[in-house]
């Protein structure tokens, strides 16, 4: 398997090659659209490509390639989400967390962020829905870590990920884990929340 210069090649630990077959076979048939309604475009009409220190690509792009043609420092921007009352109601309901900071206007009001805001783990949520995860290439999400919750997101924002390849390691013959960090930004470009997500990654 072809493997790009700056990959990572730490050794594969006991078990992972059995871990990483379960996760595979779970959900081997499933197919999701990624196009939601509620996503709109974030990128330049270009195609989605951003200068930031070295070009990032569409997602899109990135996440229907190979594990093989993955390399650390790859890196990648998403269209973006707004975000409406509707989807905090939703979600507190769905979860059952209705703090009145998420789901009361007038208690909000007097909040120290002053109105209502989506709740952090809403946010962390549509951001991987962003994430464009090829059903041929990228078999799971295996692991979200280190997330940090920076700015608030209130209703009307609009949110969208830019992430960056920042570990590479191969599983099996068939399977890689595919670590990237991720930043969720909002429409003046403030950080939001940061985080971390491992993929189980199709060779």
């Amino acid at each position: 398997m072809r493997r790009a210069a700056t990959q990572s090649r730490a050794a594969s630990p006991p078990g992972a090659a059995v871990e990483a077959q379960h996760e595979s076979d779970h959900i081997r048939r499933q197919r999701v659209d990624f196009r939601g309604a509620g996503v709109v475009a974030a990128a330049a009409e270009s195609g989605g490509a951003v200068e930031s220190g070295g070009a990032a690509e569409s997602g899109a792009d990135l996440f229907a390639r190979p594990f093989g043609e993955l390399a650390v420092g790859d890196r990648f921007v998403t269209g973006a989400r707004r975000i409406e009352e509707r989807d905090i109601l939703d979600f507190a309901a769905l979860t059952g967390d209705g703090h009145p900071q998420h789901t009361d206007p007038e208690w909000a009001t007097g909040s120290r962020f002053g109105e209502q805001i989506a709740h952090g783990l809403l946010v962390l949520s549509f951001a991987v829905g962003l994430l464009p995860l090829d059903p041929e290439r990228v078999v799971a999400l295996r692991r979200v870590g280190d997330a940090v919750f920076k700015q608030p997101v209130k209703i009307g924002d609009t949110v969208h990920v830019e992430g960056e390849i920042v570990r590479t390691r191969e599983v099996d013959a068939e399977h890689g884990l595919v670590e990237a960090r991720l930043r969720i930004l909002n429409q003046s470009g403030r950080l939001a929340v940061r985080t971390d997500v491992e993929l189980v990654w199709r060779a």
